[in-house]
């Protein structure tokens, strides 16, 4: 086995807790955990997740529904309840 070192990183508290209760209900430690993760990383040469940005939170439509909201407050923009449809 090659030797073994120590990587030191900061975490936000609730999200370790929330880790180390995850790693536990699987059996693992986050040491084991982290090392799943590395060698899968150095494996594949990818991180073994999708990580994309949430496009609601664009800028772009930010200010599309700041643009909606001060329509609405100027009684520029009428809303109207429909029925559901359901199938």
């Amino acid at each position: 086995m090659a030797q073994a070192v120590n990587v030191n990183f900061k975490l936000d508290a609730d999200v370790k807790k929330s880790m180390e209760q995850a790693c536990s209900e699987l059996g693992l430690s986050m040491s084991a955990a982290f090392t799943v993760f590395a060698k899968k990383v150095g494996r594949e040469k990818r991180i073994p997740f999708d990580v994309a940005v949430d496009p609601f939170y664009s800028e772009s439509n930010i200010r599309y529904l700041e643009q909606k909201m001060a329509d609405y407050k100027a009684g520029k923009t009428k809303f109207a309840e429909h029925e559901l449809i359901e199938e």
